[in-house]
């Protein structure tokens, strides 16, 4: 009796959701961080892990800088590509960064900080926000990696284009 299937061949992909409730603490985003990686080694997609980490890294971070209370790292398959990871945060200020807007402002190249969601926009192949009004409060910031280059060839792990 096997009490374990084998994964498909090809490409891995992952098979469920993970979730990391964490609280208003300064070693929130680096647990968070380390359990990124470590999920993603366990999925064998290390090939994502810089850019997953640093995705994960910055939206952790705005989380923990502009809110009070607790968040949430969410980690599972992209929405429409399934060899991609999706990594989301949720905090509970509903209000989405002008930073993260689609066609928001860019970075000003002088400033000394608040450059966090422009790497996360420039280094995701896709990324996004939803906001929850309707009593559930909070919003979810997420940016997906690991999709086909966009120029046509394999995965790519550098700044995306746009």
């Amino acid at each position: 009796m096997t009490t374990v299937s084998p994964l498909p061949a090809g490409p891995a992909l992952f098979l469920g959701t993970y979730t990391l409730q964490l609280p208003h603490d300064p070693r929130a985003p680096g647990i968070a961080r380390a359990l990124l990686r470590l999920v993603l080694e366990a999925h064998g997609r290390t090939e994502l892990a810089e850019n997953a980490e640093l995705l994960g890294s910055e939206l952790l971070t705005n989380a923990h800088l502009h809110t009070t209370g607790p968040y949430a790292l969410r980690l599972g398959p992209g929405a429409v590509d399934p060899g991609r990871v999706r990594v989301a945060v949720w905090d509970g200020d509903p209000r989405i960064p002008a930073g993260f807007e689609r066609g928001g402002p860019r970075a000003d190249a002088c400033a000394e900080d608040g450059r966090g969601l422009f790497l996360v926009r420039a280094y995701a192949d896709d990324w996004g926000a939803y906001a929850f009004p309707d009593g559930r409060g909070g919003k979810l910031l997420w940016a997906e990696c690991g999709g086909a280059d966009r120029r046509g060839g394999s995965t790519w792990s550098g700044p995306a284009s746009g």
